[in-house]
């Protein structure tokens, strides 16, 4: 199996140095089952952060019991599904890597930035 350019099932929606951001979409085509992917570094981490809409078991209790639920254990349940084909998959855990390594890069032009502007700022207080 190959990586595609453009890949199926992926849509790179953003990118903001530091931050990137794609959509997964669902075999379904119902984009309620889409996945956003952002990926960010800062300066100690890289963070991927999944935003989906979630679906809630509610009609299976009722309002009083996800109510002492969500009091006893402080959340509710929920859940999210994406069908992928093989390739949108294989192309999906492409994409997250190669955007983390993108987000690191960037992260360490930065330290070298800031490293280079605080010796500047050393040389000339001398």
């Amino acid at each position: 199996m190959k990586i595609q350019i453009p890949a199926e099932g992926i849509l790179k929606t953003n990118e903001w140095g530091d931050t990137k951001t794609y959509r997964v979409a669902c075999e379904c085509s119902n984009t309620d089952c889409d996945h956003n992917v952002w990926i960010e570094a800062d300066d100690t981490q890289v963070t991927v952060n999944i935003y989906t809409t979630t679906r809630t078991n509610f009609w299976s209790k009722t309002r009083w019991q996800h109510i002492w639920t969500l009091l006893r254990k402080g959340y509710i349940d929920t859940e999210s599904t994406i069908c992928l084909s093989e390739q949108s998959a294989f192309n999906y855990a492409h994409t997250l890597l190669s955007a983390i390594e993108d987000v690191k890069e960037f992260k360490q032009e930065r330290k070298k930035k800031s490293a280079t502007v605080k010796l500047a700022e050393q040389g000339d207080c001398a």
